[in-house]
């Protein structure tokens, strides 16, 4: 199942306004038309009614002459006007007329050729809506010249019949010009709404595993966001608490483990020396690694600001002359190779020492028990541990710094030491990897980054 894309709010916004202005823009319109009609505001000053009908009435016959196709709009007219009269003419002196023109607009009759359209009354400037009218019209005869008194209706079928022409001509127009200042004025009001969850965003993404206390602002959330950045630290506040247990309890579990470890340890070591003495003595020092190993995970807690300046070469002589004497009692030949007398980085001396303990002591333990462990410290920054065992496939090197994996059924696997050394690398801001070694094997690379000049 596919997930489905987030919506931009900007765009959903610009749409859903656009049509809510054009959904109000149209109300009004049709609002203010409606109480003009049920005012009679428009019936009473509209003063084409009477040409509105006979525009959509002529036609010609077979002869091409104007006539009058009979429709209800005007015989609706004749009713309404007993007295009706019109000139209706055309540019190839086809002439229609009905009733009796009155006496006062007889004059302009002859001057139909020189009128295009003219509102014509006595009173001057006063008629609303004037006595006569000529104007021009399109017909489905063609274009003709009426003339006729002004005494017609709005026609109500008519003016719906105009609804789709008048929101195409008047409101889509000023809808669109709207639409497009929201097109430009929303972005930039989301983007000032929604300021302070950009910045919770921000924090949220800076955000370690290693702090502890983190909350996300809520200077400028907007208040209905609130409730979701309210949640958010509530749940960061139940992960803190839920580390500082379970960090509780690896110390707590440790601690325990040393005691009755070391006094096994101090038991076997009063038994006669045998071989099954021996495995024991060394199992047990794979419980003693575990128990130093959940205390170290502790102390992966070390902010990078209290490092300090330390010798790789030395910290790597160290490791190599305290198991010295367990790598020769397993059976291996041990070797150390600085590059230089001194190789200085910043970082933890102990929490450096240790990686490279658990190094050595994964050699020791997956080194086929025979061959030669090298301790390397390389240039530019880097120490490497190499063994001549059967070495790591390339498919599982990633994986074997995963908690207590086991490269083979048969191995007791590796407990938490490549954990360890894994992010122990990444708080000092470097990494370890798994390559080839020169002469078979294994060969772990710790790469430090240089240090800063003094």
């Amino acid at each position: 199942m596919s997930l489905r894309r987030p919506r931009s709010l900007k765009w959903s916004l610009v749409l859903r306004i656009a049509m809510l202005q054009c959904v109000m823009l149209t109300l009004i319109i049709v609002g203010i038309l409606g109480v003009m009609l049920a005012t009679g505001i428009i019936p009473h000053n509209y003063e084409d009614g009477t040409m509105d009908v006979l525009a959509d009435a002529v036609t010609r016959d077979v002869n091409g002459a104007l006539v009058l196709k009979e429709n209800s709009d005007l015989t609706k007219l004749r009713s309404d006007v007993p007295d009706l009269w019109f000139i209706i003419r055309d540019k190839d002196g086809h002439r229609l007329q009905e009733g009796a023109v009155p006496a006062k607009f007889l004059p302009f009759v002859g001057l139909l050729d020189t009128i295009s359209d003219a509102r014509i009354d006595p009173a001057i400037g006063k008629a609303s809506p004037p006595g006569g009218k000529i104007r021009w019209s399109d017909t489905a005869a063609g274009k003709v010249q009426i003339m006729s008194g002004t005494k017609g209706d709005l026609s109500m079928l008519r003016l719906i019949g105009q609804a789709p022409q008048f929101f195409l001509q008047g409101i889509l127009p000023l809808a669109g010009l709207m639409a497009l200042a929201t097109l430009f004025a929303t972005p930039w009001v989301v983007r000032g709404a929604l300021s302070g969850l950009g910045k919770a965003a921000r924090a949220a993404g800076q955000i370690e595993i290693d702090q502890r206390g983190v909350q996300l602002p809520l200077d400028g959330v907007p208040k209905e966001v609130t409730p979701l950045v309210d949640a958010v630290n509530a749940a960061l506040s139940r992960l803190d608490a839920g580390y500082a247990r379970h960090k509780r309890f690896l110390t707590d579990a440790a601690h325990e483990l040393r005691t009755p470890v070391a006094i096994l340890n101090t038991r076997l070591a009063a038994l006669p020396a045998t071989p099954e003495r021996a495995r024991l003595l060394q199992d047990a020092a794979r419980l003693s690694t575990l128990a130093d190993q959940l205390l170290d995970l502790q102390r992966l807690d070390r902010q990078a600001e209290h490092f300090g300046p330390v010798d790789l070469v030395a910290i790597a002589r160290n490791v190599v002359v305290d198991l010295a004497p367990m790598a020769f009692a397993a059976g291996y030949e041990m070797s150390f190779e600085p590059a230089s007398e001194k190789l200085i980085v910043r970082g933890d001396r102990t929490a450096i020492e240790r990686a490279v303990t658990n190094l050595v002591q994964n050699a020791i333990d997956h080194g086929g028990k025979a061959g030669r462990i090298t301790v390397s410290v390389r240039p530019p920054v880097a120490i490497e541990v190499q063994d001549e065992g059967d070495g790591v496939p390339t498919s599982e090197r990633e994986r074997i710094f995963e908690p207590f994996y086991r490269l083979h059924r048969q191995d007791h696997g590796a407990g938490l030491g490549l954990n360890l050394v894994r992010d122990l690398m990444q708080l000092h801001g470097g990494k370890v990897e798994v390559l080839d070694g020169k002469d078979g094997g294994a060969c772990f690379r710790m790469i430090f980054p240089a240090a800063p000049a003094a």
